[in-house]
């Protein structure tokens, strides 16, 4: 049997001390470790007046693995600030909408923050706003023809289910090497 107290703090009331509780909408409070990386990325950031290149800021972000990855994306046309193809080159400002086409899927940033060393995840996505739709749903696929190890050489007729579970015809194999076996359909 629970008793109700009128000392509970759950509905964002006063404790004793007098404080009052965070409800569900108040902000979070930061962690000191991320509000850390966030000063030091802020400090290593560029001054006032100094622009960043989109592909050091694409990388710094950690959308992309590496810069030269980032450049590469950029001269291929995969990356796009404010629906224009740029160059690696091209100083980026606060405020920008960068898409990124990469994997067959777009990723869709508005920079928010301008940094050029690359930062943990934490802090990476403190530096945008991220309007990306989301990725499309993985189909759950059973591999097909996955023996066990150590199960040894397959039979025949281990052969025939593999090749059946993969969609390849019976003969086809033999045939389409020109090995031994039935002529091919020349004659």
């Amino acid at each position: 049997m629970a008793v109700e107290r009128s000392d509970d703090n759950e509905a964002g009331g006063t404790d004793r001390a007098g404080t009052t509780a965070e409800g569900p909408d108040a902000p979070e409070a930061p962690d000191p470790k991320i509000a850390a990386a966030v000063a030091a990325a802020e400090a290593a950031g560029p001054q006032s007046g100094e622009s960043v290149r989109i592909d050091s800021w694409i990388w710094s972000v950690r959308l992309f693995k590496t810069r030269s990855a980032g450049a590469t994306a950029c001269r291929g046309g995969h990356v796009q600030v404010n629906g224009e193809r740029v160059k690696p080159a091209h100083s980026l400002r606060v405020g920008d909408e960068v898409r990124v086409r990469q994997e067959g899927r777009e990723r869709i940033v508005i920079v928010k923050r301008l940094i050029r060393k690359r930062v943990g995840a934490p802090v990476a996505v403190q530096c945008y706003v991220d309007n990306s739709p989301p990725p499309p749903p993985r189909t759950a696929v059973a591999p097909a023809g996955i023996r066990d190890r150590g199960a040894g050489r397959p039979t025949k007729r281990d052969r025939r289910e593999l090749e059946r579970l993969r969609g390849l015809k019976e003969g086809s194999r033999r045939n389409s090497f020109g090995g031994p076996g039935k002529p091919n359909s020349a004659g």
